[in-house]
């Protein structure tokens, strides 16, 4: 073991070197996991560094983000990047972050919030049962604080379920948190217990013990379960200065020349990953065919998540990387439609949001399409995740029913309002509402080629069909609906209002007044061409959303003249008040962003339009 020793001791000193040389970092948290991950590497991991791409790879994730000290000095050790460049650790243009990212390719998901490593390492783990159907395993190095994250306790309780036992938690429990102890401290006896009671075989080991180490890997997955190696460590280790004391979190080493000499000096050791003895190519559902979206009729009444259930159904015939992923409520979304013809690449999270959209980014990083549906409103309870997953390049495509107060008598507890904002707000995001079914079936497959995080909103209610099966429906696009030389103004819905500002045109054309009528599906990217011709031919644009007013559609309009573009009159009408239970024509009449309220909008402004020129 004596080489594992002098292997451990380099990771520790190159831990303590990067994080002095940047001025920044967590090397006492880096330490304490240093034997744990030398005896990986040495002896377990099975990955070819040469080839990141390689299907029968291990997947590694560091869930404690902030030990990337730690990560960095193991891909040296391993020959993947050179010293010269380790000490460019956290330096402008490096590619060694704070906090790991795929910007290296043996990343496959960025770290940093903690509790996401372990949920997104069962998104892998699923991904090589159930999709690749290959060996390999996924190991995730997890900190004792952040087993206080509810997601943590989605993925132990949905891994056990699944009886994942190529899942390796490697648990360090140094004891010491950011501030202070850990709620449990150093008893791995209680973790133990509550992580078994999910169905996982638990081992728990003096973390500094190379031979416990040995047997506890070597051991993990055998019981036909996930395992959870609970490492007793000392935070600091190795370090008198820093060793088991408060205070020194997140911050360098005060003397790295004096802690170097006193784990023995710098070294330069290689490690041998052993590459992947399992080498076929990963499961693949049949070959892709043409899409064949399903067809509607102009003026059918159909709701476009009814729509979003049948593309998606027929995009997996079309693709077969596409899998649906539904938190309990495909039934709701009608995620079910997929499930029904694609079994083998459904999974149910059950409600558990947090791991649904963890999953869904481990499994993108094997190159798969996942969909994932919920409730709009159930989103922001994975809005962490999905705020990592554009930090780490990840492609996501997420559906969001039930959104708005036109759901109805189920109250605003179960109202996507502020979705819109919520995903325009998130990094290189597509965020688009189709108003109807044909326009919902198109948007579904342009999804399925878009980088970035996707977010399709949908609707519970039903509403006419206005565009043909044929027509074409790009992201960044728009729809003109109504339009002439004489318009007044102009009105810019989305989903449900789109047809309420139709239904208001109508009404103001039989008064003599012309409005143009604007379908803007994507409000990120905006058809910025469009909307600023509106501007300039009608000097006044009404903007109507079924979403709070901060962050929705208006603002993404609004935002079309802050680069300099002189604004026109610009009217923003959203729901404003906290709605309650009532029928959907009565929520968008109390809302003001039915029919009426855009009709009555246009004629105060026409009036007060009237009387400033006089």
């Amino acid at each position: 073991m004596s080489d594992l020793a002098e292997l451990a001791q380099q990771l520790r000193v190159d831990a303590v070197r990067c994080s002095e040389v940047a001025g920044s970092g967590h090397p006492t948290s880096s330490l304490s996991a240093a034997h744990l991950m030398a005896v990986l590497f040495a002896r377990h991991l099975r990955y070819d560094f040469d080839h990141p791409g390689e299907p029968g790879n291990d997947r590694l994730i560091f869930s404690k983000g902030h030990a990337s000290p730690l990560l960095y000095a193991l891909y040296k050790a391993a020959g993947a990047i050179s010293d010269d460049e380790l000490v460019t650790y956290r330096a402008l243009g490096s590619r060694l972050e704070g906090h790991p990212t795929p910007r290296l390719p043996w990343v496959d998901v960025a770290t940093g919030a903690l509790g996401l490593g372990l949920p997104m390492g069962v998104g892998l783990a699923l991904t090589g049962k159930m999709l690749d159907r290959l060996p390999y395993r996924t190991w995730v190095l997890c900190g004792d604080s952040e087993l206080a994250e509810g997601s943590n306790w989605e993925a132990f309780e949905h891994a056990g379920h699944e009886r994942l036992d190529k899942l390796v938690a490697i648990i360090d429990v140094n004891r010491l948190g950011q501030r202070g102890p850990t709620r449990l401290e150093w008893r791995t006896d209680e973790y133990a217990a509550r992580i078994g009671a999910f169905g996982w075989d638990t081992i728990e080991i003096d973390g500094h013990d190379l031979s416990q180490i040995d047997e506890a890997l070597r051991a993990a997955g055998s019981k036909g379960r996930p395992t959870a190696i609970l490492a007793r460590t000392i935070k600091g280790g190795g370090v008198e200065a820093v060793a088991d004391k408060e205070g020194k979190h997140g911050k360098p080493v005060s003397d790295a020349r004096a802690a170097i000499v006193e784990l023995g000096g710098a070294r330069n050791i290689g490690v041998r990953v052993a590459k992947p003895t399992y080498t076929a190519p990963p499961h693949r559902f049949g070959h892709a065919v043409p899409y064949e979206p399903p067809r509607y009729e102009k003026g059918d009444d159909v709701a476009t998540r009814d729509a979003f259930g049948a593309a998606l159904a027929a995009l997996g015939h079309a693709r077969p990387d596409v899998v649906g992923l539904d938190a309990e409520v495909a039934d709701s979304t009608r995620m079910q439609l997929f499930a029904d013809e694609h079994p083998d690449r459904f999974f149910q999270f059950y409600i558990a949001e947090q791991q649904m959209l963890a999953a869904a980014i481990g499994m993108q990083a094997r190159g798969w399409i996942p969909y994932a549906a919920t409730f709009a409103a159930f989103l922001t309870r994975g809005y962490d995740i999905i705020r990592m997953a554009a930090i780490g390049r990840a492609d996501l495509r997420l559906v969001g029913s039930h959104a708005g107060v036109a759901i109805g008598e189920d109250g605003p507890s179960q109202m996507g309002l502020e979705d819109i904002a919520a995903f325009r707000a998130v990094h290189s995001s597509t965020v688009l509402h189709p108003c109807d079914a044909n326009q919902t079936a198109a948007l579904v497959a342009e999804m399925g080629d878009r980088s970035g995080i996707s977010y399709l909103r949908t609707c519970r209610g039903v509403n006419p069909v206005i565009y043909g099966p044929d027509e074409e429906f790009v992201i960044g696009g728009s729809r003109i609906l109504r339009s002439s030389s004489n318009d007044a103004v102009s009105l810019i819905g989305a989903g449900v209002t789109v047809h309420e500002a139709l239904r208001a045109a109508d009404d103001l054309e039989r008064e003599g007044v012309r409005a143009r009528v604007i379908d803007l599906y994507s409000l990120k990217p905006v058809d910025a061409f469009t909307v600023r011709a509106a501007a300039r031919e009608t000097g006044c644009l009404i903007t109507i959303e079924d979403h709070w007013p901060e962050g929705g559609l208006g603002d993404a309009v609004f935002d079309v003249f802050a680069g300099g573009t002189p604004p026109p009159a610009l009217i923003k009408l959203a729901v404003r008040d906290l709605p309650g239970s009532a029928e959907p024509e009565e929520q968008l009449s109390t809302a003001g962003i039915d029919s009426a309220a855009i009709a009555g909008t246009v004629r105060s402004y026409l009036a007060e339009r009237a009387v400033t020129r006089d």
